[in-house]
């Protein structure tokens, strides 16, 4: 089972040949090279539990042993060892099984884990004792001249053959399984990948709506700032009316105590009157003054503002066309990301 753990790797315990390898191409391979080397072969999980179908077994262990109860259990047995001394070694182990015959055993490693064992053999290296394959015959409960007739069919090879069919099988077969195993990985990362890529596209794709909006904002309080300043131009055209009506009232306060001197004792309270008249007039004036004074340091306030807040609104939009162009890379390499899973599938 393909499981990947929180670091990214597969995790190794689970994994089988099956996940890795194609097993009708594996049975092909392991049809041909039992056919080649003149020998049986079959490929077990980790478990011993065969994944392939058995090639070219001999008549003397699948009509004779396996069909005997005890024989069937000593091989198990017999396969069991042999894959064991295999795995142990991390190389193929060669030797003879409890009917006399040679196999062989080639472990299916990656990253130090046994992932199963490719069994072969069913072979002799000398020619057969007739009276061994008759005690053994008697051992497990099967015809003494079947067994004999059958152990004679079976041709005698050399033992640096056998050697080197069992060094050929574990080159080959580990060789597909760690094919296998990078394409996986490979395949993983490539997953992975698309979607880290697709987590930081949606990413800038908030920021660069998040920037259009700030931008949108911007252009809105620039036409408020521009609408204010309108608003104070207004405000100071009204003030240069009132400073030039107290103008106007503070010259008919002079006019009107001139009159009231002409006029003499009688004119007195109009004086007061006229004076009152002056005095607020300045007063008008001053106020208008100080007022036209705080909407020009308004008005350059606004200036300020108003520059500054384009500046903004041009790195914002900068932002925004940069994020942009950013989001579009990222998504491309989305899409090579997809493609590149695309390509590990269909290898």
């Amino acid at each position: 089972m393909i499981k990947v753990t929180q670091d990214g790797n597969l995790d190794m315990r689970l994994l089988e040949i099956s996940d890795i390898v194609d097993i009708e191409l594996l049975q092909k391979f392991q049809d041909n090279f039992a056919v080649g080397m003149n020998c049986a072969s079959v490929t077990v999980d980790r478990d011993g539990t065969p994944i392939t179908k058995p090639s070219s077994y001999t008549n003397f262990c699948a009509n004779y042993v396996h069909k005997s109860t005890i024989g069937d259990n000593r091989c198990a047995h017999s396969h069991n060892r042999m894959g064991q001394k295999a795995a142990d070694s991390s190389r193929p182990f060669v030797g003879p099984c409890h009917a006399g015959l040679i196999d062989f055993a080639a472990p299916v490693i990656i990253n130090n884990e046994l992932l199963g064992t490719v069994l072969g053999g069913q072979i002799l290296s000398d020619k057969p004792k007739e009276e061994t394959y008759r005690k053994i015959a008697q051992e497990i409960n099967t015809s003494e001249d079947a067994l004999v007739n059958a152990v004679k069919e079976i041709t005698v090879t050399d033992m640096r053959n056998i050697n080197a069919a069992a060094e050929v099988l574990f080159i080959v077969v580990n060789t597909l399984v760690e094919n296998g195993y990078a394409r996986v990985k490979l395949e993983v990362v490539a997953k992975k990948l698309a979607t880290k890529f697709t987590e930081i596209a949606s990413a800038f794709e908030e920021l660069a709506a998040s920037a259009q909006v700030i931008s949108q904002q911007q252009q809105s309080l620039n036409h408020e700032i521009d609408q204010v300043g309108k608003v104070t131009e207004e405000i100071n055209e009204v003030l240069k009316f009132i400073s030039q009506i107290a103008t106007n009232t503070k010259l008919l306060g002079f006019n009107a105590l001139i009159e009231a001197a002409h006029a003499g004792k009688s004119g007195r309270g109009f004086a007061v009157v006229a004076n009152e008249i002056k005095i607020l007039s300045d007063k008008s004036k001053e106020t208008a003054d100080n007022i036209l004074e705080l909407t020009g340091q308004i008005k350059n306030s606004i200036i300020s503002t108003t520059n500054h807040s384009q500046e903004t609104l041009q790195t914002t939009e900068q932002q925004s066309a940069a994020m942009e162009e950013v989001s579009a890379a990222v998504q491309e390499v989305v899409s090579l990301a997809d493609e590149l899973n695309s390509m590990m599938k269909s290898v």
